[in-house]
């Protein structure tokens, strides 16, 4: 009797006799050209080897390193890799001091406002939660000594805790003022901070620095009174 031999997972059969059968020949053929169809599958004498290789499990060295390609290919489908940050170190990186301020601590915004800048793609090299105290407020807000609420401003923002952060980036200053939004949170675009998560200037939330200058200084003020 003839006795036939499937390896699982659809390899070809192999079929052994004592006799020699005539269609022996177009099952190897018919073998062959499975074989040749599936294109990733290579077929063992008792087992089936996949050999296909999933881009999500490629090792991290390939994001260094130039695409292989088979040397029948044309050169100009040889293309390198691009490493983003490869690019962002040749660019001038600036830095931006933000602060939390009082109502936005007290209400747990801290996470929501420093995911915001995560996402965005910034680095936070500082934080500090503390108590600020008056001369750092006036320090801080001196350009706006001749205002009526000045007072009122240093009132509010030594009533509680803030959290002080020094971001850094390309382009950090610019961004950050569009991720913040306009001083008044009814006129703050929908999607900034201030236009989702504040209602009055008197409590909108967040401080950001204006230019790369003035968030140089800030951050500079803070680690000189801390």
């Amino acid at each position: 009797m003839e006795t036939l031999a499937v390896a699982l997972g659809g390899a070809c059969p192999r079929v052994s006799s004592s006799q020699s059968h005539p269609s022996s020949s177009s099952s190897s053929s018919f073998c062959s050209l499975t074989a040749r169809n599936a294109g990733s599958l290579s077929y063992g004498p008792s087992k089936t080897t996949l050999h296909r290789h999933l881009a999500a499990f490629q090792p991290p060295s390939h994001l260094f390193s130039c695409i292989k390609s088979s040397p029948h290919s044309p050169r100009n489908s040889r293309k390198a890799h691009i490493f983003l940050p490869h690019l962002v170190a040749s660019l001038e990186v600036e830095q931006s001091y933000i602060m939390i301020k009082p109502d936005g601590v007290q209400r747990g915004l801290v996470g929501e406002i420093i995911s915001r800048f995560e996402k965005k793609g910034f680095k936070l090299t500082g934080l500090k939660l503390f108590q600020c105290p008056q001369e750092l407020a006036e320090e801080h807000y001196k350009d706006l000594q001749s205002k009526p609420f000045f007072p009122k401003l240093i009132q509010y923002i030594t009533s509680g805790p803030v959290v002080c952060m020094a971001w850094e980036g390309v382009g950090v200053v610019a961004s950050a003022r569009k991720l913040i939004g306009a001083t008044n949170p009814l006129q703050a675009e929908p999607g900034t901070i201030r236009g989702d998560l504040a209602v009055q200037t008197g409590r909108n939330v967040i401080h950001g620095s204006d230019s790369p200058e003035n968030g140089k200084r800030e951050i500079g003020n803070l680690c000189c009174i801390l």
